[in-house]
């Protein structure tokens, strides 16, 4: 528990419960249980886990928790307090929050005096009874009671009197933090600090929070300002997901504490770490990672322009503003039709290719670079793509295989009215490819799930026959993007392919008027690619086990 003590602001994360009411995403209990121990792995202080009163999950959620309690995180419950004309020790939320027997509950209660009387359909006054007895409640059985004044900085604009009023029942009822809640997201990060100021001169004793929302963009900001207005917990959830636009996101609010503050809240290995945890959320939740995410995305530290990168092979420094590694991320250098040629060679560098190009090759080959991008292909996500094209823009560089020919036949076969209703495929697709390999040609067919699908099988038959270890690889994802709309369905399409052999992962590209043959541009790069790396691969592991 050292982090959590040593730290002047609590982090709280708020991602199982309310991150998780975000669109598009839904969390098996075993998803919630291991992303539960991810952020207590990070150093996050608070995790909530869900609200039992609820639903069964989460009631089934913190059931499983109480075998295997988290190491340094303390758990907690989330749920509302007592309802309107009910008894506290009966209440059928109040009960659920008991029976989850976490060290921690939140309470959520009313704090804009117009939602009492129109959401609630009750009086003012019941409302303060009912902050005042659940907290005393839970307070009086052995839970931190954490308060969350709901509509907080709205209530405030509207009848601050009232909404000061609720905070000071929570407080004197026994609740160790109140947490005061922009929930509609619209609140400027001015109203929120003459808000906190108010509360800190009534109450300047109570620990107080901060919970926004990004309806304005501004979650970050509110909750950075809000620790310098003095409050000590802040609340968010890792990738700023949440419900609407989302809450604020503690992938950014993290390293904004700890590395632009001066604010020790977690510890340097668990910063290094956050980037990693920030990936595994969003695999977790079958989301991409905003590649354009402060500290965490893939474009954090990218640098396209020639003129940038000029400036950072000297110092990094010159064009970022901390060090990738201080939060687990890389400097990246991308190659595209803007790059010059430093990026070229400082590219080659990064990807362990010592390519002795002259002046002139290097100009060549971005020359080459430019001339793909016009057709479409685009380098920047695809560095496997353009570590072949510098490859093979050498003179001894031999293909380990070609492809002679390919036909790929696709007919919509005699179907039933139960096919018609999506219950059977209609469409049916088979390949035919022949491909050389040295003095070998081998042609193979392959029927698939699709035109590409079958390409793709019948190129392994005739692949694998000549380099059986090509069978490790899969392919985790596959992207086709018009290029030109205008063009219509003659349009050029760019194909991303991500493949992997279980423990390394590349992507490539493949452009053209035809998305059959850009996907086999992009399949043929993802061979190649990695045939030419297991040898060093394998023996990189070996290393790694030793």
């Amino acid at each position: 528990m050292s982090a959590f003590t040593d730290s002047p602001i609590a982090l709280y994360d708020t991602l199982l419960r309310d991150g998780s009411q975000m669109e598009g995403i839904a969390f098996s209990l075993q998803d919630k249980i291991t992303v539960a121990r991810r952020l207590d792995a990070l150093g996050i202080h608070y995790v909530e886990g869900g609200f039992p009163g609820s639903n069964e999950k989460d009631k089934a959620f913190f059931e499983q928790m109480k075998s295997k309690p988290l190491e340094r995180a303390r758990l907690v419950a989330f749920g509302g307090t007592r309802k309107p004309g009910s008894d506290v020790e009966t209440d059928f939320n109040i009960v659920a929050l008991r029976e989850a027997e976490t060290p921690v509950v939140t309470f959520v209660g009313k704090a804009i005096a117009s939602q009492v009387e129109t959401v609630l359909s009750t009086s003012r006054e019941e409302n303060l009874s009912m902050v005042r007895e659940s907290v005393e409640y839970m307070a009086s059985i052995g839970r931190e009671v954490h308060f969350d004044a709901e509509h907080f900085f709205d209530g405030y604009q509207q009848d601050p009197d009232y909404s000061l009023n609720v905070l000071s029942t929570a407080y004197r009822s026994g609740a160790q933090y109140l947490i005061l809640c922009d929930t509609n997201g619209g609140a400027m990060t001015d109203e929120v600090i003459d808000a906190i100021r108010a509360v800190r001169e009534m109450l300047p004793d109570a620990k107080l929070g901060i919970h926004t929302h990004n309806d304005c963009d501004l979650a970050v900001a509110n909750s950075l300002a809000a620790v310098k207005a003095g409050v000590e917990q802040v609340q968010g959830c890792l990738n700023g997901y949440g419900e609407r636009c989302g809450n604020a996101n503690l992938s950014s609010i993290i390293p904004n504490l700890q590395l632009k503050m001066g604010i020790r809240v977690v510890d340097d290995h668990q910063l290094q770490e956050i980037t990693t945890a920030s990936r595994f959320v969003a695999e977790l939740a079958n989301l991409p990672l905003n590649g354009l995410a402060p500290y965490v995305g893939a474009s954090a530290f990218a640098h396209k322009a020639g003129y940038h990168v000029a400036a950072v092979v000297k110092d990094p420094m010159h064009y970022q503003h901390i060090e990738p590694a201080s939060v687990g991320n890389d400097r990246r250098v991308l190659v595209s039709e803007l790059s010059g040629k430093r990026n070229i060679q400082f590219k080659l560098q990064e990807r362990g290719h010592d390519l002795p190009l002259t002046q002139q090759e290097t100009t060549a080959l971005l020359g080459r670079v430019k001339q793909m991008e016009s057709r479409g292909f685009q380098y920047e996500a695809a560095e496997a793509s353009f570590e072949l094209l510098a490859l093979r823009s050498r003179p001894d560089y031999q293909a380990l295989f070609e492809l002679d020919d390919f036909l790929v036949i696709e007919r919509r076969r005699p179907g039933s009215s139960q096919a018609l209703n999506g219950d059977e495929s209609l469409m049916m697709a088979e390949a035919t490819t022949k491909i050389r390999v040295g003095d070998d040609l081998f042609h193979t067919t392959a029927d698939g799930n699709g035109p590409v699908n079958a390409l793709d099988g019948a190129a392994r038959k005739g692949l694998e026959l000549a380099f059986p270890e090509l069978a490790a690889v899969t392919l985790l994802d596959y992207k086709v993007r018009i290029i030109d709309t205008d063009a219509g369905t003659g349009a050029l399409v760019r194909t991303l392919i991500e493949s992997t052999d279980g423990r390394h992962t590349w992507t490539t590209v493949g452009a053209s008027a035809d998305v059959i043959e850009a996907s086999w541009i992009a399949l043929a790069d993802a061979y190649e690619y990695y045939l030419l790396h297991r040898e060093q691969w394998s023996l990189d592991d070996e290393l790694s086990t030793d």
